[in-house]
């Protein structure tokens, strides 16, 4: 919360100030009024004087409209800052979950960082508007109130702070007490979202094989946790309004009670009596808008803890701790042996070792080492599980090593900027998106790219026979997840954005699981016609997407136990020839 008060609300520090002023005239007005009754009560009306009855009166009337305006303003105004400061924080968080890498996006999961996101950035909203609405009338209302009556009755007002420490010690208790549960509530509000999020993803295979029922029961279980979190936070903070209410009350009584028997005793007036009603129940509306305060102050601690969770993830690992040198590309080891003098490591893989879990556990990938010059091809294949996409995602640093480097063209990848590092990468990922736009702006996807580049990409990825031919156009609209599209048309065009920009590498990973034979020994073709110089990197399950590569790398359960051209493999590597055999 200090660094949202602090970083995020700074810029808006003037505007903030020139409110508070807004917001303490308007509500000094508000405290004028009872004071001035109080006055014509006991002074202007005993003497008669007629004249000052209606200057007086006119006097309430300006100080009235002047709170009234002075309020409105400045609420309004309030709203502006929290409406503005709310839209930096959910870009800024927007931008960092964006940029971070998949071990951190799996450590919080995705629908803790879609909560985050959403309910608590609106808690920090709720919080900022009614802080600066409430958080300055409230205790200028009752400090305020407390010193006009000191002026009315020093006597009656001892008697009204008296109960003050202890509603003030109730309201602190259970707003301390009530943060671990909001944060408890806020995840299980992050289950809740992943299950509706699975759910709604997967209605469709729920529904065929008729897992409705046991859907509903998770659904119904999970509502329950939520709504029981919800009552033990909120049963906590109810004590808080109750309680105030029934001190301040008691106060209230106790000044009747005191202030009947100074007017009996002739030591106060009617009209200070009246006045000292009105400003305790401004002070007793004042007190529990506090505690409603610290109901809603107390949901925006635990978000704004679990935003800025998020905010202050490093943005990438601490340069002093990595391996920063070139390599000679003329020094590369392949793990064939030394390469001649004028071959040159593109892509270059050294000693590799990474697990999803630690450092210490059984890894996912194991000791791996391969080079690749430019232009080369590199498929990848192996049993589900073997750690393939695993490979492809340690390219690009979705995740960090274990142990190990990785080179692109003699530089560390670590040493690149994340932004710079992706440019080069034209990438299919396995199960990937496709999103509710036009064909054109699938593969496009915000690029400068020009709509001849566009329809080139969608050419050489063998789509253009079902968006021409098939009378879609590049236009036409396609369903969020593809919905209207069928398994090979949504790989087709997933393959044409990764080729459109024209990428230095290409990681194709399982992009030809749904395309035939015909069509995918053409897009082979395509991609040796046009795309000669980009590296490439194809995982695949069929021999026959990756026979012609320049290598051939074959994994199972994270270690690499064959390496070389088909017909290498074919000699040395019995679990290739397996697999050849299977499909071929």
């Amino acid at each position: 919360m200090k660094t949202v008060l602090s970083k995020y609300l700074r810029p808006y520090y003037g505007r903030m100030l020139l409110g508070f002023v807004i917001k303490f005239i308007g509500t000094i007005m508000d405290l004028c009024l009872p004071w001035i009754l109080a006055y014509m009560i006991d002074t202007v009306i005993p003497q008669g004087r007629r004249n000052d009855i209606f200057v007086w009166g006119f006097v309430m009337i300006v100080c009235s409209v002047l709170a009234l305006t002075f309020n409105v303003v400045a609420n309004r105004m309030a709203s502006r800052v929290a409406r503005d400061t709310t839209e930096t924080i959910r870009h800024d968080l927007f931008v960092k979950i964006m940029w971070l890498s998949n071990a951190k996006t799996d450590e919080f999961t995705k629908p803790s960082l879609i909560s985050r996101l959403t309910t608590d950035t609106y808690n920090i909203q709720q919080m900022l508007g009614r802080v600066q609405r409430l958080g300055v009338r409230a205790p200028i209302l009752v400090i305020g109130g407390i010193l006009v009556t000191l002026t009315l009755d020093p006597v009656l007002t001892l008697v009204m702070v008296s109960v003050m420490p202890v509603t003030a010690f109730v309201t602190y208790y259970f707003s301390r007490k009530s943060i671990p549960m909001y944060n408890a509530l806020q995840r299980a509000v992050d289950q809740f979202v992943r299950l509706l999020r699975e759910d709604i993803a997967g209605i469709r295979v729920i529904k065929a094989l008729s897992k409705t029922d046991c859907e509903e029961q998770k659904y119904d279980d999970l509502n329950k946790k939520v709504v029981t979190l919800e009552r033990k936070a909120d049963v906590t903070m109810a004590v808080v309004n109750p309680a105030t209410n029934l001190f301040l009350n008691l106060g209230l009584v106790f000044v009747v009670i005191v202030g009947a028997y100074r007017v009996d005793q002739g030591t106060s007036e009617v009209g200070k009596i009246l006045a000292f009603l009105t400003y305790f129940t401004i002070i007793l509306n004042a007190m529990i808008n506090i505690s409603k305060m610290f109901v809603i102050i107390s949901r925006a601690v635990a978000s704004a803890d679990r935003i800025m969770e998020v905010i202050d993830v490093p943005d990438q690992v601490d340069q002093d701790e990595i391996k920063l040198d070139k390599i000679n590309p003329n020094q590369v080891q392949s793990v064939y042996g030394e390469q001649s003098a004028e071959d040159e490591a593109y892509i270059r893989f050294e000693h590799v070792t990474f697990s999803y879990r630690s450092a210490e556990a059984e890894p996912n990938l194991a000791d791996i080492s391969f080079s690749l010059k430019k232009g080369e091809t590199l498929g990848i294949i192996g049993a589900t599980g073997s750690g393939k996409s695993t490979l492809a995602a340690l390219l690009m640093r979705f995740y960090e090593t274990d142990r190990g480097n990785i080179y692109i063209e003699g530089e560390d990848i670590r040493s690149m900027e994340a932004g710079r590092l992706r440019e080069r990468f034209g990438v299919v990922f396995q199960n990937d998106t496709i999103f509710e736009d036009s064909i054109a702006g699938n593969v496009r996807m915000g690029r400068t790219l020009s709509d001849a580049e566009v329809r080139k990409a969608i050419e050489y990825a063998r789509a253009k026979e079902f968006v021409e031919e098939a009378g879609r156009g590049y236009d036409d609209h396609i369903n969020i997840r593809g919905a209207n599209l069928s398994g090979g048309q949504k790989q087709r065009i997933l393959i044409a954005r990764a080729l459109a920009a024209k990428p230095d590498i290409l990681i194709l990973d399982d992009s030809s699981s749904a395309l035939d034979y015909r069509t995918d020994a053409a897009l082979r073709r395509e991609l040796a016609a046009h795309f000669a110089d980009t590296t490439k990197l194809i995982i695949a399950q069929r021999v026959s997407s990756i026979l012609h590569a320049d290598h051939i790398m074959v994994l199972e359960d994270g270690k690499m136990i064959g390496y070389g051209t088909h017909e290498e493999l074919l000699e040395h590597c019995e679990v290739y020839r397996e697999i050849r055999d299977s499909q071929m």
